[in-house]
């Protein structure tokens, strides 16, 4: 069973960075690929990043933060991290971190955290 909590979130400008973070408790997070996920407000959650687990660690992103986000991990902390910058509105969503044993490809993920608001103002 793998535990997970997010935080970063908060208020930001347009134009503005945050960078967010997932800490898992309960299992190490080198064993799992993980993935960031969003909920804008009124709309269905979407997969935003993910990271394949291992030394490759090949990286995946939807196509409207390419460029802009970027998700790494850091294994000896059990953390996985998403930077944002060039923040526009439409990233304001409740943002979640996820894990699954699978490859992020599958979409399958087991494991959810609580969620962290990031709102970007106009």
């Amino acid at each position: 069973q793998v535990q997970l909590v997010e935080s970063g979130g908060g208020l930001v400008q347009a134009g503005g960075s945050l960078r967010l973070s997932c800490t898992a408790s309960g299992r190490t997070l080198s064993a799992y690929a993980m993935g960031w996920f969003r909920q804008p407000p009124g709309k269905e959650r979407e997969f935003v990043a993910g990271m394949e687990r291992g030394d490759i660690a090949h990286a995946y992103y939807t196509d409207s933060v390419k460029g802009r986000f970027a998700i790494s991990r850091d294994n000896g902390k059990n953390t996985v991290y998403l930077q944002m910058n060039s923040l526009k509105p439409e990233d304001t969503a409740v943002y979640y971190c996820a894990a699954t044993s699978l490859m992020v490809t599958s979409r399958s993920f087991d494991y959810w955290g609580q969620g962290t608001q990031v709102t970007v103002s106009s």
